[in-house]
């Protein structure tokens, strides 16, 4: 029996008090990505969660909420460091897997006027790839005090630590993502613009045009998992990454079509080939160039960017 079979047997059942605990899966699953970078693992992270909720003795629980996200970050804590392992030996750059996002972060009530914002930030490729930099419980911490609101003493006893340790574990990410980040945030309509003449410039094969939408120390990492052609090695500098680019267009867009969407709360290209999905861009954008270009073409982690399927916050 699967651990979702469990859950919905027990729920019909009437036991234990579950009733309601599934509003709290977008906020669970919310946690487990950016943790894990995958939508499978922390979809069964969150399903792991649930079937120990399911089990545990709940007398004692004051906030399922409370439980729950305890849960989820311990098991994402421990999947993590399976994955790190895994992910060493990956073939060529590793990219976390894009999400649709038009209607995936549809609030269920009215947002503050940054939450859109807000929201780009927190789930930008960007954002997840500065946290793959950071040890498990250091990530955890971070996450725990910056998007999800948690307090201190919550996220020591979560980890299992003293609260001043914990102060310093975030402190020193908050400190290492703030310096890395891009400073300058570019508004999501300025953002667009710019990969619409991205996209021109590959279309119309304009080397000028597209150099001059690179920054100079432009870095693309192209995540192929051995599964699609990429590039094993990341391509660094502007002139470099404008004739990788224009080489493949030029090799293998005959057939190419491109178009805009919304990947990760960011404005992403789209390219299908014969009408195949076989790519998703993600540019991040700082002083009105495109600093870095991450393309995924890993069928496996594509699965997610045509229909917004997966809701999380």
């Amino acid at each position: 029996m699967t651990a979702q079979a469990s859950i919905s047997d027990s729920a019909r059942n009437g036991s234990g008090h579950d009733d309601g605990i599934d509003e709290h899966r977008p906020r669970l699953l919310g946690l487990a990505y950016r943790m894990l970078g995958d939508v499978d693992e922390s979809e069964d992270v969150v399903q792991e969660a649930f079937l120990r909720w399911q089990l545990a003795d709940r007398r004692p629980v004051r906030s399922p909420e409370a439980w729950l996200l305890t849960t989820v970050t311990r098991l994402s804590i421990d999947r993590l460091r399976r994955l790190r392992t895994e992910r060493s030996a990956y073939p060529g750059p590793w990219l976390p897997e894009p999400i649709a996002t038009d209607s995936a972060l549809a609030p269920t009530r009215p947002p503050a006027p940054d939450h859109a914002t807000e929201l780009a930030s927190d789930l930008s490729v960007a954002l997840l790839l500065l946290l793959e930099r950071l040890a498990p419980e250091e990530r955890a911490a971070f996450l725990l005090r910056e998007v999800f609101d948690v307090d201190y003493a919550e996220i020591a006893r979560t980890l299992e630590r003293s609260t001043d340790a914990v102060r310093q574990l975030v402190h020193r990410a908050r400190t290492r993502v703030r310096s890395e980040r891009t400073r300058v945030h570019t508004p999501p309509g300025e953002h667009e613009r710019l990969l619409d003449r991205f996209v021109h410039a590959l279309t119309t094969d304009d080397a000028p045009a597209l150099l001059a939408l690179l920054a100079p120390d432009v870095v693309l990492a192209s995540d192929g998992g051995g599964r699609a052609r990429a590039a094993r090695r990341r391509v660094v500098g502007a002139d470099r990454v404008a004739r990788f680019l224009l080489g493949v267009s030029r090799k293998f867009g005959r057939n190419y079509h491109r178009r805009v969407t919304q990947l990760n709360g960011r404005p992403a290209v789209l390219v299908f080939d014969d009408g195949v999905l076989s790519s998703a861009t993600i540019a991040d954008v700082e002083g009105g160039r495109i600093s870095a270009v991450h393309v995924v073409r890993n069928p496996v982690k594509l699965r997610h960017v045509l229909e917004a399927t997966v809701r999380l916050v």
